[in-house]
């Protein structure tokens, strides 16, 4: 029913149109996230203009829209913090700072080329992303059915208006598409209901009411110039650098690790690829400027990059024209914006929330490995406890790998080939490394075996030191019970660095011997099948 991301092609209509849509979108956001912060509101509008215009201008994934974020906002909020603590009007002299020097780090990350990092998060890292991630943005449109001014769950007939509001947003969203794809169906959606509420429903919550709560702007006036650029002054650097750089780096891998997770995910959605170094530098850039004139920054924000890819938003056009309408808003349209109720904007999350969420993975349960789900779920539960994607990941890959090691380790299978009173050819499957040299070492009983000991690395690869290590102890062990250990089809890598650790354990050279590289294998399954010299791994 909710197929929300039909392919589509795109155009400069469905691009500016979808722009608009995505612009109207930003307003509450930017707000709610500048008082998680702890800044004025325009400190996080004018930081989803820089960092929607720089990123769709020159970042490497066309119709992916960035602004300021939560995840940003939280950070960033401590650095406002500690520098109000050190005397009134510094707290957003360290704002800015920290922003400027994440923006150089994140240039550094895309020119190092490290953004290709991102391709060893595994799968169920990345549904567990996705998952939680809905799963956040559904509790963030919660407060939506608070009242602003006593902070109480709604009743009665205020909230039969908010939920039928909503509804019927998220009616016109599903089922406007089957009638007409001329507008996109959100923008449609935001238009009916603010006009609905505007003439029926005036006492139903607006952008204007939500701008009010900042003690700065009790009229809930959208209004403001154009920032100058302005360089962060009255730090004591010299005391303060280890502080600003320690949350630089943190601003800096948060914003890269959701703009890249966000970049994969909508790559996926399109059947497309993005350019994660690319869009690295765009965000570093977008946030140095950012910073510069007077914007809490930001990175990618999946819940508007979701709204515009399924408006029909593919290219740069839709990021560049939602940056320049968010502008236009807050320089000169802000008595019209500030209208749009709140439930519209809520309905269009909804949906957000119901095609970001994967639900095929409700379904994997009892037919993928058990190892797999417990990966997802504590994904999803970092995300949704934390509200930190980029820890839910870092959590995930942790999970995973010690999976794979733990998984790797068990599948270390040793045959004999052939047993005579004079030679025993042993025959070794699977992979030698850290994590399953305990299990390789103890297959072996030097004082019971023969004089004569061949050990065939043929279905097998030694992976790091670990491995190579543990060789050169097995082949101690069968020396001192006097007897003689020979490895054979191991890889010329393998051969030369055991030479230089001064092995005593005799290695002999074939023509089929392999040539992986160890510590550097690229594809290897758990039993993997014999490589000829060509085959590389």
């Amino acid at each position: 029913m909710f197929d929300l991301f039909r392919k589509q092609t795109g155009s400069y209509k469905d691009d500016i149109l979808s722009g608009l849509t995505v612009s109207l979108a930003l307003v509450p956001e930017a707000i709610a996230f500048s008082f998680a912060a702890g800044v004025d509101p325009l400190v996080g509008l004018w930081a989803a203009v820089f960092m929607g215009f720089i990123t769709s201008a020159a970042g490497g994934r066309p119709g992916m829209i960035s602004g300021a974020t939560g995840a940003i906002a939280v950070v960033a909020g401590k650095a406002v913090e500690h520098g109000n603590a050190l005397g009134d009007g510094l707290g957003m002299q360290y704002l800015f700072a920290v922003i400027m020097l994440a923006g150089i780090i994140q240039v550094l990350v895309g020119v190092l080329r490290l953004g290709r990092f991102i391709r060893l998060v595994p799968h169920p890292v990345m549904i567990g992303f996705v998952n939680g991630l809905a799963i956040v943005i559904l509790m963030a449109q919660f407060p939506s059915f608070r009242n602003l001014e006593t902070g109480q769950w709604l009743s009665g007939q205020p909230l039969l208006v908010m939920a039928g509001l909503v509804l019927l947003t998220m009616l016109i969203i599903q089922f406007l598409p089957y009638l007409t794809k001329a507008v996109p169906s959100s923008l449609a959606a935001i238009i009916t209901v603010g006009l609905i509420a505007f003439f029926f429903f005036k006492d139903t919550a607006t952008v204007s009411d939500v701008l009010a709560q900042s003690p700065d702007n009790p009229e809930g006036v959208l209004s403001g110039s154009f920032p100058l650029p302005a360089l962060p002054v009255g730090i004591d650097w010299l005391n303060e650098w280890g502080f600003l750089l320690k949350t630089a780096f943190v601003v800096a891998m948060v914003g890269i690790i959701e703009s890249l997770m966000t970049l994969q995910l909508i790559d996926e959605m399109t059947e497309t690829r993005g350019q994660g170094n690319r869009e690295c530098m765009a965000q570093g850039t977008a946030n140095f400027l950012s910073g510069l004139f007077g914007g809490m920054g930001g990175c990618a924000m999946i819940g508007q990059s979701l709204i515009n890819i399924k408006s029909g938003g593919r290219g740069r056009t839709s990021g560049i024209f939602a940056a320049v309408a968010l502008a236009f808003y807050i320089m000169a349209g802000g008595t019209v914006i500030g209208q749009i109720p709140i439930a519209a904007l809520t309905g269009v999350m909804f949906m957000v929330v119901i095609g970001t969420f994967e639900w095929s993975s409700l379904r994997t349960f009892g037919k993928v490995p058990f190892s797999e789900i417990i990966v997802i779920v504590a994904v999803t539960l970092t995300t949704v406890i934390l509200h930190d994607l980029a820890t839910a990941v870092f959590v995930g890959i942790i999970l995973s790998a010690l999976v794979f090691a733990w998984e790797s380790s068990k599948h270390v299978l040793v045959t004999v080939e052939k047993n005579t009173p004079e030679e025993k050819i042993y025959s070794l499957q699977g992979l030698l490394y850290f994590g399953s040299v305990r299990e390789f070492m103890d297959k072996f009983q030097a004082r019971s075996d023969v004089k004569e000991i061949v050990i065939d690395f043929g279905h097998a690869r030694v992976c790091d030191m670990s491995g190579l290590e543990a060789l050169n102890a097995l082949g101690e062990r069968y020396r001192k019970a006097g007897k003689r250990l020979r490895l054979r089809h191991l890889s010329p890598d393998c051969r030369r660095m055991m030479e230089k650790a001064g092995s005593i354990v005799d290695v002999e050279v074939l023509p089929d011997d392999p040539a992986y590289t160890v510590a550097r294998l690229r594809g290897v399954s758990a039993v993997p099948a014999p490589l000829q010299p060509e085959q590389n791994g």
